[in-house]
C-alpha cells in the first residue's frame, strides 16, 4: 500500500530553521514528482514548493523563495524541505503529496497524501 509519512515538524522560534522529511512506502519515490503544501487556519491549502521524479528541477511559491530548499535522497526513498529564516507566517500544517507526472502547484492534480507535520513560527 502507497504511503507517505511526514515528520520533523514543531515549534521554533522566528528565524529558526526546519527540516521536514516525506518517507514513501509501497512504492519508489523516484517514480513521482512530489510537492509540499501547507495550510493555516481558516486558510486554503497552498503549494509551497515541488521537485520533478530525478530531482533535476525544483519550484518554490515567491513567499518560500530564497529560504526554503526541497531535496531528495534516493536510497532512503525519503523527500526533504529544509526550512531556514521562518517567519510566523510559516505557520501551517504541512503536507508533501505524489503525482504521477510533473511538477503543479494545484493540490487537486495530486494522488496521494501524507498526514502532514505541525510547523509554529513563535516567540
Amino acid at each position: 500500500q502507497l504511503q507517505l509519512v511526514e515528520s520533523g515538524g514543531g515549534l521554533v522560534q522566528p528565524g529558526g530553521s526546519l527540516r521536514l522529511s516525506c518517507a514513501a512506502s509501497g512504492f519508489p519515490l523516484a517514480a513521482y514528482a512530489i510537492g509540499w503544501f501547507r495550510q493555516a487556519p481558516g486558510k486554503e491549502r497552498e503549494g509551497v514548493s515541488c521537485i520533478n521524479k530525478s530531482g533535476t528541477i525544483t519550484n518554490y511559491a515567491d513567499s518560500v523563495k530564497g529560504r526554503f530548499t526541497m531535496s531528495r535522497d534516493f536510497a532512503k526513498n525519503t523527500v526533504y524541505l529544509q526550512m531556514s529564516s521562518l517567519k510566523p507566517e510559516d505557520t501551517a500544517l504541512y503536507y508533501c503529496a505524489a503525482r504521477a507526472v510533473w511538477c503543479s502547484n494545484r493540490p487537486d492534480l495530486y494522488n496521494y497524501w501524507g498526514q502532514g507535520t505541525q510547523v509554529t513560527v513563535s516567540s
